[in-house]
Order: structure tokens, then C-alpha cells, then sequence
């Protein structure tokens, strides 16, 4: 009965690995676009499509940065301190 218990168990994690790695809903439908563009050679593995979506972070759409939590160029090259730089 172990035995079966276990291999029920097996096929269940393996059945939804797939499911998984392929990223919510929302997920898709802001990087669909974007994976297709920039990271054709890795489709259909998920897992390197967002790598691959995170390394071209600056070239993809707002709503996929967003939905892959990166932060947007703008607010990465915007100074802190209201735009303005000191001179020391």
C-alpha cells in the first residue's frame, strides 16, 4: 500500500511540474509578446524564457517587467534626490 501511496504521489508532482513552469495567466499575457521577440530560441522552456526575459529587461514591455517584478529603466537611471546631482 506504501508503494502505492508513493507512486501516486510521484505522478501527481510530475504531472504538474509542466503546469507549473509555464507562469500564471497574467504572466503570459503581459510576456507573450516579449518571449517571442527576444527569447524565440528558448521557447517552450519556461524557465529559460524568463531567464532570458530578465536579461533583456530593459527592452521588454512595461507590463512584463512589472509582472516579472523588475524594477523600469527610468526609475533605475532617475537620481534619488528629486534628479538633481550634488558636485563634490
Amino acid at each position: 500500500m506504501r508503494i502505492f501511496i508513493r507512486l501516486s504521489a510521484l505522478l501527481a508532482i510530475t504531472v504538474a511540474a509542466p503546469a507549473l513552469a509555464e507562469g500564471t495567466a497574467s504572466q503570459r499575457a503581459a510576456c507573450e509578446d516579449d518571449a517571442y521577440r527576444f527569447c524565440q530560441a528558448q521557447v517552450p522552456d519556461a524557465v529559460a524564457i524568463e531567464k532570458c526575459l530578465r536579461a533583456s529587461a530593459a527592452s521588454i514591455s512595461p507590463a512584463c517587467r512589472t509582472e516579472l517584478g523588475l524594477a523600469s529603466p527610468a526609475s533605475e537611471t532617475t537620481p534619488p534626490s528629486g534628479g538633481k546631482k550634488r558636485k563634490h
